[in-house]
């Protein structure tokens, strides 16, 4: 009876926190324009106006870092000149908006399916990316577990950047590669 009451109250508390957080979730439409590196593209919506969107609970190599290329490369594959869908909840510090992007899978055929691709997670798959888990409170509801399981698969199969036998994550290569503009 205890554990019932125990595993009841914490399926409330469940709902409750995904209740509330997703009602703060927004959708953008529109296509996508431009990829800028792994983790950071450009969607236009129907009204013509630009949105950088910084893919959500991800970080991707940078420009000049090892995979830096081929993931931004990637990132193109999946999303360039698709019709995708932005949910967000919030912008970060330099006005992008803090997205996941669904994009219609690969094989789909016809004209209008559904965007059921999740191209930051994607890209975490590929190994092409890390799960940001500094971030992950911030996730949409559910999100992290998966980006966490996706990473771990990742590893193991020595996907991408995990065939090297140490990665150099993005944040320390941006500590030891400061911007000189």
């Amino acid at each position: 009876m205890r554990h019932s009451l125990k595993t009841a109250f914490f399926l409330l508390l469940a709902w409750l926190t995904l209740s509330c957080s997703a009602g703060n979730v927004h959708t953008l439409e529109g296509r996508v324009t431009g990829i800028a590196d792994g983790d950071t593209l450009y969607l236009l919506d129907a009204s013509r106006k630009s949105h950088k969107i910084r893919l959500l609970g991800i970080d991707a190599p940078e420009r000049g870092q090892a995979y830096g290329e081929r993931s931004k490369q990637s990132l193109a594959r999946l999303t360039y000149r698709q019709q995708a869908s932005v949910d967000w909840q919030e912008r970060d510090a330099y006005g992008r908006i803090l997205g996941r992007v669904r994009v219609a899978a690969a094989d789909c055929r016809q004209g209008s399916c559904p965007k059921t691709l999740d191209a930051n997670i994607e890209q975490v798959r590929l190994g092409l990316a890390w799960w940001n888990k500094k971030f992950s409170d911030s996730q949409l509801p559910g999100d992290a577990h998966l980006y966490a399981a996706a990473e771990r698969q990742a590893r193991k199969a020595g996907a991408g950047l995990w065939a090297d036998p140490d990665p150099v994550p993005p944040w320390r290569w941006r500590r030891q590669n400061p911007r000189q503009d």
